[in-house]
């Protein structure tokens, strides 16, 4: 075809974000686009932004730079969170064209229909309180795996937080919808779909449109689990409040489900968790990781944990770096705490320096390299099921077991996207783990 426009995408951020660039894509190439890579010359450039990384706006100029490097004259759209949070700030944004927030990122189409530069951006963005519908997403093409969204929003009320402020109140796909989308993605040959959303342990509420429960999280993965064509299921991030037993026990019978968990702790301190208002206390978390290691001894049991909240004493990180090194968890996701507007936390007392928190940051993130190879360790000479990617890196192909132990074998490119039984020999200098086949499976 002649002449067709060439978009490319940029996406920071969560799987959250991934999954709904698939979805953006999706509607502008059905609009007569071509999708190339964020590294090619295109017409129109679409930056899906976060609000939770840091440096966020320096990383968003530094993309648009790169956009207008490859072609001075293309259109750059930012849309997500940060443009929900700080709309004007990235209109100010040399080379920026348009901006849209939580509501208007799904109707972009409506915005580009010439595609010229604007002098300053344009800004489209509604109050965080008229983002009240759902716009179902999942991500595909991209991966090995898909990312299928559930949910969108948070009704919580986390002091550190801008995301109910960025993504409106919490709200969930119809089950039938995300069983729909299910089976759309089994039928493109993906063998694993994760589940994305903002609080997913939160599904069900307001998924016909108002605040009742129609269906809970455990009826949602019991009835994922029955989707044909799936080999795997994995649940991202779930709130240690909302991931029930009954759900831990379902998981570790099921059929598609993998033993693999992320659970935000953000404080082992009771304290700080108070001051952060989370709706548990570190109790609860044990509670959590006990039971899953009691019926899934193999599981791997991921923690967001956050460094340098105001207030947050050498006493208190002491508790939080004991209560993790005690605790049989496989790998942390270390944040380092930074301030953000319009939360309750810019406005406490008791502020860390900027050089604890780096330190206290470094401390965990090195905790964290010794539970995973502690980890790592406990599952040698055990056989696993293993998923390779699509990439050569450096002559090796790399692949995630089940139970997220990342595995490398020589490159073959026959064994993109395909499962294998395999046994896990020893783990490698860079850390992961090297295996021999057992049997082939699909």
């Amino acid at each position: 075809m002649e002449n067709r426009k060439k978009v490319a995408f940029y996406t920071l951020g969560c799987k959250l974000n991934f999954s709904e660039t698939s979805t953006i894509a999706r509607s502008i190439q059905d609009e007569g686009f071509d999708r190339v890579d964020f590294e090619e010359v295109a017409d129109m450039y679409v930056i899906n932004t976060c609000s939770v990384t840091e440096n966020a706006d320096k990383q968003f100029k530094q993309i648009v730079k790169k956009a207008m490097k490859l072609n001075n004259k293309a259109f750059v759209a930012a849309v997500g969170c940060y443009a929900q949070l700080k709309p004007e700030e990235l209109a100010a944004v040399d080379g920026v064209d348009l901006v849209l927030g939580a509501t208007e990122k799904f109707k972009i189409t409506d915005y580009i229909n010439d595609l010229s530069k604007n002098d300053f951006g344009e800004v489209h963005s509604c109050e965080i309180a008229e983002a009240d519908f759902y716009v179902g997403s999942y991500s595909i093409g991209d991966r090995t795996r898909a990312f299928l969204k559930v949910q969108d929003g948070c009704d919580y009320k986390c002091t550190y937080c801008t995301i109910p402020l960025a993504r409106g109140i919490s709200r969930s796909d119809e089950l039938e919808n995300v069983l729909k989308n299910a089976s759309e993605i089994s039928k493109q040959n993906i063998k694993e779909i994760v589940l994305t959303g903002v609080n997913i342990g939160d599904y069900g509420k307001g998924e016909f449109g108002n605040k009742k429960h129609e269906h809970t999280f455990l009826e949602l993965v019991q009835e994922l689990d029955k989707v044909e064509g799936i080999e795997r299921l994995r649940i991202s991030s779930i709130e240690p409040n909302l991931l029930k037993n009954e759900t831990i026990e379902f998981v570790s019978k099921s059929r598609t489900f993998v033993p693999h968990f992320h659970i935000p702790l953000q404080s082992g301190s009771n304290d700080i968790l108070k001051l952060m208002k989370r709706r548990y206390l570190r109790e609860v978390y044990t509670e959590r990781v006990n039971k899953i290691r009691e019926v899934m001894p193999h599981a791997c049991i991921g923690v967001d944990v956050i460094v340098g909240f105001p207030g947050e004493t050498d006493e208190h990180f002491l508790e939080t770096y004991h209560f993790l090194n005690e605790m049989d968890i496989s790998y942390l996701h270390v944040f380092t705490y930074s301030e953000r507007d319009n939360t309750e936390a810019a406005d406490m007392s008791g502020v860390v320096p900027a050089n604890v928190r780096a330190k206290r940051s470094k401390m965990l993130r090195g905790l964290s390299v010794k539970k995973r190879r502690a980890f790592y360790e406990s599952q040698l000479g055990t056989n696993r099921t293993v998923l390779f990617e699509s990439e050569n890196k450096e002559g090796y192909i790399h692949g995630f077991t089940e139970n997220y132990v990342k595995v490398k074998t020589p490159w073959n490119p026959e064994l993109v996207n395909t499962l294998h039984d395999i046994n896990l020999t020893k783990i490698d200098e860079d850390g992961s783990v090297r295996m021999d086949f057992v049997t082939t499976m699909v």
